[in-house]
């Protein structure tokens, strides 16, 4: 049987982690970045949107 295809998700950092809280930054690690400007793309799950949604301020979904 053929594996499905995952839906994925591309997230750029816009914003920077100075002055922010230690869980926030910690979430920009778990999702791939660390410098402003850098993309990562990631499956579509709800625990992926809900870390996104978490640091919302500082990142943006890339629509390709």
């Amino acid at each position: 049987m053929a594996k499905k295809e995952q839906a994925t998700v591309t997230v750029r950092q816009t914003g920077s982690p100075i002055r922010r809280k230690a869980d926030q930054r910690a979430t920009l690690v778990g999702l791939g970045l660390n410098r402003v400007g850098r993309e990562t793309t990631l499956e579509d799950t709800p625990a992926v949107r809900g870390m996104i949604a978490k640091v919302a301020h500082m990142v943006e979904v890339v629509e390709k």
